[in-house]
């Protein structure tokens, strides 16, 4: 047997190196690499074409019973998973810390279990009367959920092993979890790994949907190793700003369903409430219009969502670098944005400083945001107000071209229905059927010819 060689492998992204360094050289973290349990290397060749177990193949037409997804009796919920949960399905939710997501799993899971569905709620972060304590605030003390304290997947699955299977099993959290199977500490890259494949095969083999929550790293991405989210079905993030109410639930990979569609809640004292409209929510306080605003359409999946983007321009006197911030947007986009602006348009910001928000702490990602974005640069460098009850939407190329986007009249539908009846955008996009005025907008700078002298 040859001797084992040491390995360090990274906490934040699972990378593994030959030797230890300060920063892991894929994911740029600093003091992540811990050395691991050498795999065991054998001199001989490995042979495994033989001394398994045939295995049995099924043609794609074979007679199957159709899998029913059951609803958590939350709509916005039901949406983000792509009409609700599918049996044997594995579920990763991530968040920051205090943004809701034990709140939205109490609440799905006391609707289940009020409606006849049998639930089963772990808790590794937190002792079984504390989460009673939640589920009283929120009324759902009378659910008939079945709650734990406990860490050790053994025993977890044992106790689950001797009773009919759940329809829903929620383990808060996934970090917190152990196997005395395998060597570290919980948390650790092989502990994650090895727990979560133990219950995942769980759930396939009985029909349970499963919903592991999992930390994230202060950029916001899911903790653990990378191959956790490739091992689940579902990925989903829970979203917002902890200054506001609401809180955006995103599917971030759907094997059942549309991915990056969403469910917008609100934080209220006894728990979330959903937010059917949240157009309403994101263009609230707009009575007048001002300079540097404009309406954008994104989209989010199947969703249309009405946003505000606020746009303030402040020239410098001295030779003071000027300041580029940006909330809610990419700001490497909007690096590209300003140089277009100036290159294409002859508008000068080199000597402003710009700040770029998206109102309500929304996040964008929406290619097709760029023209109201443009929209709103222009109107705060030239204190002119936009058309009011217009939107704005176009994705803009470096020859200053307004390129067509996708679901142009979904976009449009949703602002006549909010009381938009104008509608900028790109050649092609009008649609006779949605009332409302369209104009098409081909290069950047008519944009800039139609703000400066439009009312």
């Amino acid at each position: 047997m040859a001797k084992p060689k040491r390995r360090y492998v990274c906490q934040a992204c699972g990378s593994v190196s030959q030797r230890w360094q300060g920063q892991c050289p894929d994911c740029a973290e600093w003091n992540t690499l811990v050395e691991d349990a050498p795999a065991t290397v054998f001199s001989a060749k490995h042979d495994l074409s033989s001394g398994g177990r045939a295995i049995r193949f099924e043609p794609l037409d074979a007679p199957n019973e159709k899998l029913q997804r059951r609803t958590t009796g939350l709509a916005e919920l039901d949406r983000a998973l792509g009409g609700g949960l599918v049996p044997g399905s594995a579920i990763l939710m991530g968040g920051d810390p205090g943004i809701g997501k034990s709140t939205l799993l109490m609440q799905a899971a006391g609707k289940i279990a009020l409606s006849g569905g049998s639930v089963v709620y772990i808790s590794g972060e937190e002792a079984a009367g504390q989460v009673r304590m939640r589920a009283e605030r929120m009324g759902l003390a009378k659910a008939p959920v079945q709650l734990a304290s406990a860490t050790s997947v053994r025993d977890i699955l044992t106790t689950l092993g001797g009773m009919e299977p759940p329809t829903l099993l929620v383990i808060d959290s996934i970090q917190t979890m152990h196997s005395d199977q395998i060597e570290g500490a919980p948390g650790t890259v092989s502990q994650v790994r090895g727990c979560a494949f133990e219950l995942i095969r769980f759930a396939k083999e009985s029909g349970t949907a499963l919903v592991l929550v999992g930390h994230v790293t202060k950029d916001g991405n899911i903790a653990g190793p990378r191959v956790l989210e490739h091992m689940v079905d579902v990925v989903m993030s829970f979203e917002g700003e902890r200054s506001h109410q609401y809180r955006i639930l995103r599917s971030l990979k759907n094997r059942f369903g549309p991915v990056d569609e969403i469910g917008v809640f609100a934080m209220q004292g006894q728990g979330l409430e959903e937010v059917g409209n949240p157009s309403m929510l994101f263009l609230s306080g707009r009575e007048n219009p001002v300079p540097g605003s404009a309406v954008f359409p994104a989209m989010e999946g199947t969703r249309p969502v009405l946003v505000e983007i606020q746009a303030l321009i402040v020239r410098l006197q001295s030779g003071a670098t000027p300041r580029r911030a940006v909330v809610g947007w990419d700001s490497g986009r909007l690096a590209m944005l300003l140089a277009v602006l100036e290159a294409r348009c002859g508008l000068n910001f080199s000597s402003a400083e710009v700040y770029l928000n998206v109102a309500g702490g929304y996040r964008l990602s929406d290619p097709g945001a760029d023209l109201a974005v443009a929209a709103a640069l222009i109107s705060a460098l030239g204190d002119r107000a936009l058309p009011s009850h217009a939107v704005w939407f176009g994705e803009v190329s470096l020859a200053g071209e307004v390129r067509p986007v996708a679901h142009s009249g979904i976009r449009q539908r949703e602002a006549a229905k909010l009381g938009f009846h104008r509608a900028f955008g790109p050649p092609g996009g009008a649609q006779p059927e949605v009332d409302t005025r369209y104009a098409e907008i081909a290069l950047l700078p008519n944009v800039v010819d139609r703000i400066l002298s439009d009312a």
